[in-house]
């Protein structure tokens, strides 16, 4: 229960509000969707009556599992890192603290994303003479992260250093 409290905290400081809270207690989780049918049922059930937009998961969800409930329900699903992501990166001041909050939100996000309907198709045509069709908008998606995520980097690694320059000028 206090884990839940503090979860509806986490969502309001997101600007997310609580409507219901679901509670299942199980030996040991679904691999699949973390919670039993029936469950995943009653969730589907008491989120169409509240009229819910998104699904916020006690958790830390694998990609695999917040695909799989959120198919299941037709609504996004966010877990308790997603979650509290959002807020350190709101509350950023810093460039350093930007920095870090963006670099936590793309690592955690590269995994997670998948191609999505019609967003899979080539984005380069194999023409006459061509090897085969070009790279696929998400293998493209997943390049661009990848590249931020070490652009990042290096700028986290220039601040520190000049953060130590600083450091060891006001020592002097």
């Amino acid at each position: 229960e206090a884990a839940m409290a503090e979860l509806a905290e986490l969502a309001d400081s997101g600007g997310l509000e609580t409507v219901q809270q679901v509670i299942q207690r199980r030996p040991r989780f679904d691999p699949r969707t973390l919670m039993g049918p029936g469950k995943l049922e009653d969730l589907i059930i008491q989120a169409l009556r509240w009229q819910a937009d998104f699904i916020v998961v006690d958790q830390n969800l694998t990609p695999a599992q917040a695909r799989a409930i959120a198919e299941a329900t037709d609504l996004k699903v966010l877990d308790r890192t997603q979650l509290t992501l959002g807020p350190f990166a709101d509350r950023a001041r810093t460039r350093e603290a930007k920095i870090q909050a963006e670099l936590a939100q793309l690592k955690y996000l590269l995994p997670r994303l998948m191609s999505r309907g019609d967003s899979g198709l080539s984005r380069l045509e194999g023409g006459i003479g061509g090897r085969g069709p070009g790279e696929q908008k998400l293998e493209v998606d997943r390049r661009r992260v990848r590249d931020r995520i070490r652009g990042l980097e290096r700028q986290l690694e220039t601040e520190r250093r000049r953060r130590q320059q600083r450091r060891s000028r006001r020592r002097e």
